[in-house]
């Protein structure tokens, strides 16, 4: 192929992306809606189709079985054409042929269109005429029979007008001013008032016949047919009015009604305007509203975008182009003229059109380069917006990690720097240890976050907390429990394996305990038996945990949320200390912190309630209410007594009454013997009014382990045949001197305060 050729191909595909863009700028209805029916174009808001295409009341149909093609409205109705900047549509409507007898006659027009509606004639100076063809009738037009005549005619006829045997017995002849109707056998006038309605009622009267009249035969002129009709002005003919009187054929009329949008479908801040560059029109309280484009702009206010700037052309003309300048519909354009092709911005720069030879080689390429321009133009969009997305990803996820990364090191630098890089883990190890974070490796969730199971790349099993929602109290709550479990090594506290900050809330990842909570199985039906051994050693080892945060750690740590629900159980009911989100730090030289309250109602310390004031005694309060859900498997949450007492309240006047059995769980009074009332004792003092008066949760975790060390020092020295159940008919363990745990605990106590 010559190089002449394929600059010519090159030309003509750019020339056919152009107008693929002025063809897109110049829509005048919805994308994917059909806006032609025949000859006649139908611009939104009226539309054709899917509710999608227009708005409420201006939906037409096409009747594509006829030639040319019908477009009528519901009320049947044919529209020849639609004006945006009029805001009229002209119809094709019927006269009315009627015979009047004396008495006066009433004929309704405009039936079929709706009152309030979008439809109504037009009355504007010039546009409808009110036109009567017949002899010797008077015809009233009223808005309502009701109401005062707003227009009308009469026509008249004579013996010596009929025997003139041609058309100018019907006016067109003796008009002074050259109109078609001048009074004889045919009348006109014109339809001006202010407020436009959907239909009128049309009085017909009868008139006395003249003197010249009496050559004719009786009731002649009674016979011939009356035509009134109102039609759009300067339709009417001489011929047309001919064929009316003689009723050689009733012809449709052309009609122009105004249209306007209801006041109940929208107003002007509903966006119906929907043109930056339109303005908004009220019509009056009976009608409606419409919408035009602004001075200086046309094409369609109801589009968005619609309304194009009509100086644009002049402006081209200034700017370089040297050629035509031509605004289709709003659309602009500069341009060589037809017949001729070339480059438009340099004067002399248009050049007659190549030979034919050269415009089948253009036409050929037309029909390759086209598809394959759009193929790659659609290659490419996709391309790039895959690439878009992947960088404004990579991006959110930078400035997460800033974010996130700033907060959490300096809270981590403050304590142990060398674990700040070793905790970050990157997002795609967790959506790869989740697939994702599918919804079947949801392990559970409330109202804060989704708890997901997942394996990282080093096989460790994970559960990730992701939250869900995006507050500033919740990345604070994630970034404390970071700082928190990062410096914590405990076998009864759950490891935090790292946590990822590319996200806008950090997600945590912490080691899969997979036996659930120590209130699943407490409390979750069906109940399964919990022996007192197992209950005893839980206990123990919440203690050991709770008394390593509050004096083993460098800086004491209050866990604030001690419950049920926060104490995880593995495989072997090990029991884990979870949900660090609340705890804070407390200085080795204070003994407590004024924060807000937080926590949870059954198990939150009265006194830091009503005070305010959080010491490490609020732990150990209600490290005191598990004791007593671990005696009763009762909820303290939702547990009311037949007096209306809480848990708490009814367990501390029970063990003062000495009615201690009515409270506890049946399976830890058969088998936990004398410790039971141990640990009552125990609880009753974790869970006394004033936080001075409790022990500590040293103390606590010294005197659980004084009720275990005997048995399991027995349990050691015990032939192998001996079993558990065995033993737990054995005396209450005492210390050696005689002293039961709980009693050793006061003494301590009282040696401290001493």
């Amino acid at each position: 192929m010559p190089p002449s050729a394929v600059v010519i191909i090159t030309w003509v595909c750019i020339a056919g992306m152009v107008v693929s863009v002025a063809w897109a700028s110049a829509t005048i209805g919805v994308p994917g809606c059909k806006t032609r029916c025949g000859n006649v174009s139908v611009p939104y808001p009226f539309g054709m189709g899917p509710p999608r295409c227009y708005m409420p009341g201006f939906n037409l149909t096409c009747n594509g079985t006829v030639e040319p093609p019908e477009l009528t409205t519901e009320g049947h109705l044919e529209i020849v054409d639609i004006s945006l900047e009029k805001g009229t549509v002209r119809i094709i409507g019927q006269s009315h042929a009627m015979k009047v007898n004396s008495s006066d006659e009433f004929v309704a027009w405009g039936a079929v269109l709706k009152e309030h509606g979008p439809y109504a004639l037009a009355t504007s100076a010039g546009v409808n005429e009110f036109v009567a063809v017949g002899c010797n009738v008077q015809a009233t037009m009223y808005r309502n029979k009701s109401e005062s005549a707003v227009t009308g005619c009469v026509s008249l006829c004579s013996a010596h007008d009929t025997n003139k045997h041609d058309s100018n017995i019907y006016g067109a002849g003796d008009s002074k001013d050259g109109s078609t109707c001048s009074g004889v056998g045919c009348c006109s006038a014109a339809i001006v008032f202010a407020d436009d309605r959907a239909y009128y009622d049309v009085e017909l009267k009868r008139l006395p016949p003249s003197a010249d009249d009496d050559d004719l035969p009786h009731g002649i002129l009674e016979l011939l047919p009356v035509h009134v009709l109102i039609t759009e002005t300067g339709w009417l003919n001489t011929r047309r009015a001919f064929n009316l009187a003689l009723g050689l054929g009733v012809e449709t009329v052309p009609v122009i009604l105004d249209w306007a949008c209801p006041h109940n479908t929208a107003g002007k801040d509903d966006g119906v305007c929907a043109s930056v560059h339109s303005v908004w029109i009220d019509k009056g309280r009976d009608r409606g509203y419409s919408c035009r484009c602004q001075d200086g702009y046309a094409g369609n206010p109801y589009l968005a975008h619609g309304c194009m700037d009509i100086d644009e052309c002049a402006r081209q003309l200034d700017y370089g182009c040297f050629a035509e300048c031509t605004n289709t519909e709003g659309s602009f354009h500069c341009r060589c003229p037809p017949g001729t092709q070339g480059n438009h911005t340099t004067p002399g720069g248009c050049v007659k059109s190549i030979n034919a030879r050269t415009g089948l080689i253009i036409s050929i390429s037309i029909a390759v380069c086209v598809p394959c321009l759009i193929l790659l133009i659609f290659g490419m969009s996709f391309l790039i917006m895959r690439k878009l997305k992947r960088r404004k990803a990579t991006r959110m996820k930078q400035n997460f990690f800033h974010q996130n990364r700033g907060q959490l090191l300096q809270q981590l630098v403050s304590h142990r720097s060398d674990v700040a890089e070793r905790m970050i883990i990157p997002l795609e190890e967790l959506e790869k240890a989740t697939n994702n974070f599918d919804q079947t490796r949801e392990l559970g969730g409330g109202s804060h976050g989704i708890v997901y199971k997942g394996i990282l790349s080093d096989l460790h099993v994970v559960a990730i907390k992701k939250s869900k929602i995006v507050v500033k109290r919740e990345i604070d709550e994630f970034l404390n429990e970071v700082a928190i479990l990062s410096q914590i090594n405990h076998r009864n506290v759950v490891k935090l394996f790292g946590c990822c900050l590319e996200t806008q809330v950090p997600l945590l990842a912490y080691e899969f305990i997979s036996n659930g909570t120590l209130h699943d199985h407490l409390h979750k039906e069906p109940l399964r038996p919990m022996p007192w051994e197992d209950r005893l050693r839980i206990a123990s080892e919440i203690g050991k945990a709770l008394a390593y945060l509050h004096s083993a750690v460098s800086i004491p740590i209050i866990h604030r949320d001690i419950k049920s629900s926060n104490i995880l159980l593995d495989d072997a009911l090990t029991a884990k200390v979870a949900d660090f989100g609340a705890s804070r730090y407390v200085p080795i030289d204070q003994t407590g912190l004024s924060t807000a309250v937080q926590g949870t109602i059954g198990y939150l310390d009265p006194m830091y309630y009503y005070t305010g004031r959080l010491t490490e005694f609020s732990d150990v309060y209600s490290f005191g209410v598990i004791l007593v859900e671990l005696l009763t498997r009762k909820m303290p949450v939702t547990y009311r007594s037949s007096k209306g007492d809480g848990l708490v309240v009814q367990f501390l006047a029970l063990i003062t009454q000495g009615g201690l059995l009515h409270i506890l769980d049946p399976q830890v009074m058969e088998e936990g013997g004398g410790e039971v009332e141990e640990v009552a004792r125990l609880a009753a003092s974790c869970i006394k009014l004033t936080g001075e008066e409790r022990p500590t949760m040293r103390q606590v975790e010294l005197a659980l382990e004084c009720l275990r060390a005997p048995k399991e020092r027995v349990q050691d020295d015990l032939p192998a045949e001996k079993n558990d159940v065995h033993y737990t008919a054995v005396s209450n363990p005492s210390t050696s001197s005689g002293r039961t745990c709980f009693e050793e605990l006061t003494k301590r106590n009282s040696l401290e305060e001493e």
